[in-house]
């Protein structure tokens, strides 16, 4: 007898059939994704040669802890245009999802730790299109996130998007120890102030750090201070099957222990197995006939799948958490996933198991139950429970592996077309102008829009945490605006009360004002300047910063650059030219910091010639495949601006000569930033003995390093054309002297002695500086005249 059921109640059925089919499928992904990460590890430390001896090293507890978080979000959850922040130690998982997404092949995952092959923390540069935010310093790659929704908004409200390209939320995938960083909380609360929307955390709470155990009720904690930045706080601590028997008569007692339970303690009994679990319940609990209802009929393994059966590794609670936060709105959210350590490989929860690795036999044991075969381990299908047509299908549908755009992740945007030459300021005869008012005069006759240079106004975005008007942006603001978005009037505008600023915030506005926070200045840096790859909107970021406190944001600047991020920072004022303000304010170290730093220009000119040069150059070379950001260290010292013509290729290179020796000469002085008057003074005395001695101005000793390192490089192929400092040094006789001065590090210029085998006597500062004026410090400090023309007889009398 057939049965004709209502169309409703068919639709229903196969509702719930096709939801378990798709449970079955993520269920057999999720198991999949732990192989390979496991796999992997593994490989790399046991099957692969070891040429060295040394412990290659990977995370599998680490990586098994988010197998569920990331298999809920990738093979379900997150669209096309979502950009991600895997936990470093997840890279294995995050290589292994992109092998079953047809994105990775499976050869490439026996090179994890290897020379050119994928690297343990996902890295934009080395690893590809795939990874949206570089991670592996802990704690920033979270922050990035945050960061990247404010652009994103900027990008949108801008009208500057690509029609083809959606806007997407940013999610980060959390190792809870990575939220004991201070920069996180920076982060949030620069979050806060932009109202940051569409960002989700999702911390794998599992409560190991590399060391211990993490505090009991550390969530609470955590929880409020999310609550509190605004954001929406969802707490996964159990699964199914556990709520289950808390739903049963006596489990709201197996709950409250649960709950009370020491965090310590917990891993224990997980990394002792079901026996353990049954002993301290049955110890604690087991007069309730309740109680022995819900545990004696469970198997030891099956009641430490239950004990262990937290939101974080429940496929099914995991999704109904995600796809509820993403229907309610774009309020940003955190979500406290609790999870084990090593759920699901030997050492599950044991305290030391953060660098642990399975032996061979355990390898061998934890293959054979998942039915993988020898010489298969990295087929996309081997072992699943799940006939491999059905998986295909089921992949190709997967809403990620749609392709974002025709290029793939990683966006293109149009190069900004820069105007040949940058004016620089107008200076009367006889006045004076610093390097950083020049800045600010030469970005607000930019700000103006007018002409050619129109196009780069509109593209570029400035940035400051908090001494913007210090730093001389206030007329770029004054014309371009600040960015918010929502609008909002500048309050002593309205009052008619008098300001040399307008601080007018809107989403058409140009400036992003930060807070005292390093960091977040950098990392806002490296977002802007990802803007073209992540979002397809080229935009120009400037972030301007005192000089001295580049070293408070200085892991984030290094991260920025890591991931190729493209920015110019200028950093000002600087050195102890700054004088009265004193030792705390007054740098030593940031010209060897922009020397040592990799993907980044650095730059120290004198004179507002020099800097419109390089100005004009850093607009350009952020845009270019080749480019870099670009570092501009810059005074409040005024000098005189003389009328002459420089070679642009020259001060781009490094250096120029003011005046140039004379062929054979036995000495020169060349100086950077500031000290130019100085250098010029003691060179004029010295002209008078030594006729032909030259006077160099270096305007960076990184580019002139850097290009000797690569003229080497290339000699050791063949015949490579000499570089731009060797050139510069060639008329000089090969013992002569050089005299180096600069407001800095005296290494910066020391090396310059290796070049041709001369004579370097380089002056500079190697102490904390003290409050005083311009003449009192660099006498003190042999930075004056009489310090150069000592230098300079010195070197001769031992010539």
């Amino acid at each position: 007898m057939n049965v004709q059921l209502p169309v409703a109640a068919e639709d229903a059925i196969g509702d719930a059939a096709a939801s378990e089919r798709r449970l079955r499928i993520l269920h057999a992904l999720e198991r999949k994704l732990l192989w390979l990460s496991a796999w992997t590890i593994h490989n790399a430390n046991h099957v692969r040669p070891n040429l060295d001896g040394l412990k290659v090293g990977g995370h599998q507890a680490s990586s098994a802890s988010v197998v569920s978080i990331m298999t809920a979000l990738y093979f379900d959850v997150l669209r096309p245009e979502d950009r991600v922040a895997v936990k470093p130690h997840a890279g294995p998982v995050f290589h292994a999802v992109n092998l079953l997404l047809g994105r990775q092949v499976p050869e490439r995952l026996l090179t994890l730790r290897q020379f050119g092959g994928i690297q343990p923390y996902p890295s934009r540069v080395k690893d590809g299109a795939e990874v949206d935010f570089s991670t592996g310093s802990v704690g920033l790659g979270v922050a990035l996130t945050s960061f990247g929704s404010l652009v994103q908004d900027y990008v949108q409200l801008h009208r500057l998007g690509r029609e083809d390209v959606p806007a997407g939320r940013h999610v980060a995938i959390v190792g809870d120890a990575e939220l004991d960083e201070g920069n996180i909380y920076e982060a949030l609360l620069e979050g806060w102030k932009h109202d940051i929307r569409n960002v989700w955390w999702v911390v794998d709470y599992n409560r190991q750090s590399l060391d211990s155990v993490v505090p009991d009720r550390l969530f609470g904690r955590i929880e409020g201070l999310f609550r509190d930045m605004g954001w929406n706080a969802v707490i996964l601590k159990y699964g199914r099957r556990l709520e289950a028997a808390f739903a049963r008569p006596g489990g709201e007692a197996l709950r409250r222990w649960i709950d009370d339970c020491p965090n310590s303690l917990y891993s224990a009994l997980t990394f002792q197995g079901g026996a353990a679990w049954r002993n301290i319940l049955l110890a604690d609990l087991g007069r309730s006939p309740e109680i022995r209802a819900i545990i004696d009929p469970l198997s030891d393994d099956e009641l430490a799948g239950l004990m262990t059966n937290l939101g974080g590794h429940d496929v099914e609670t995991l999704l109904e958490a995600f796809h509820a936060q993403a229907a309610a709105g774009d309020q940003p959210t955190c979500f406290i996933a609790y999870t084990i350590k090593g759920i699901g490989l030997p050492f599950a929860g044991h305290k030391d198991n953060h660098s642990g690795l399975m032996t061979r036999e355990q390898m061998a044991e934890f293959k054979q139950s998942l039915h993988i075969r020898d010489g298969h381990e990295l087929d996309p299908f081997e072992g699943l429970d799940v006939p491999e047509a059905e998986m295909r299908e089921f992949l190709r549908g997967v809403p990620f592996a749609r392709p974002l755009a025709p290029e793939g992740r990683a966006l293109r945007s149009p190069v900004v077309p820069v105007p040949a030459a940058f004016p620089a300021p107008k200076v009367a005869e006889g006045r004076k102008i610093a390097t950083q008012a020049a800045f600010g005069d030469i970005l607000a006759e930019i700000g103006r829009g007018q002409g050619e240079f129109a196009p780069l106004a509109a593209r570029i975005v400035t940035t400051s945490p908090d001494v913007t008007v210090s730093t001389n942006l206030g007329p770029w603001v004054n014309r371009r605006g600040i960015f918010d978005r929502h609008r909002k009037n500048d309050v002593f505008r309205d009052a008619k009360l008098a300001s040399a600023q307008r601080w007018g915030m809107s989403p058409d506005g140009q400036h992003i004002e930060l807070g005292i926070a390093e960091q977040n200045l950098f990392l806002l840096l490296g977002a802007l300047g990802l803007s073209h790859s992540l979002y397809g909107a080229r935009l120009l970021p400037v972030g301007t910063v005192y000089d001295p406190f580049v070293n408070r944001g200085l892991d984030a600047l290094i991260y920025a650059c890591y991931q190729d991020a493209r920015f110019l920072l200028v950093s000002t004022p600087s050195g102890l030219t700054l004088a009265p303000e004193g030792g705390q304010h007054q740098s030593i170290n940031t010209p060897l910091l922009g020397m040592a730093q990799d993907r980044l220009a650095s730059y120290e000119p004198a004179h507002a010639d020099e800097l419109a040069i390089l100005l004009r150059f850093a607009f350009e070379h952020m845009q270019k495949p080749d480019g870099s950001a670009v570092w501009l260290r810059l005074s409040t010292r005024g000098l005189e601006q003389s009328a002459r013509t420089l070679d642009p290729e020259a001060v781009i290179a490094g250096g120029h000569w003011v005046v140039p020796p004379a062929p054979g000469a036995r000495i020169a002085i060349a100086y950077q930033g500031p000290v130019a008057p100085e250098a010029e003074a003691a060179f004029a005395t010295l002209r008078a003995e030594e006729p032909g001695a030259g006077l160099l101005a270096i305007t960076s000793p990184d580019r002139l390093h850097a290009g000797w390192l690569a003229a080497r490089r290339a000699a050791r192929s063949g015949p490579a054309a000499p570089s731009h400092v060797e050139r510069l040094l060639a008329p000089l006789a090969r013992d002569a002297a050089l005299v180096t001065v600069l407001d800095g590090h005296p290494a910066a210029h020391a090396w310059l002695g290796a070049v041709r085998g001369q004579r370097v006597v380089p002056l500079g500062v190697d102490h904390f500086g003290q409050s005083g004026n311009i003449p009192d410090l660099y006498a003190e400090y042999g930075l004056d005249e009489n310090a150069i023309l000592d230098a300079c007889a010195q070197a001769l009398l031992e010539g």
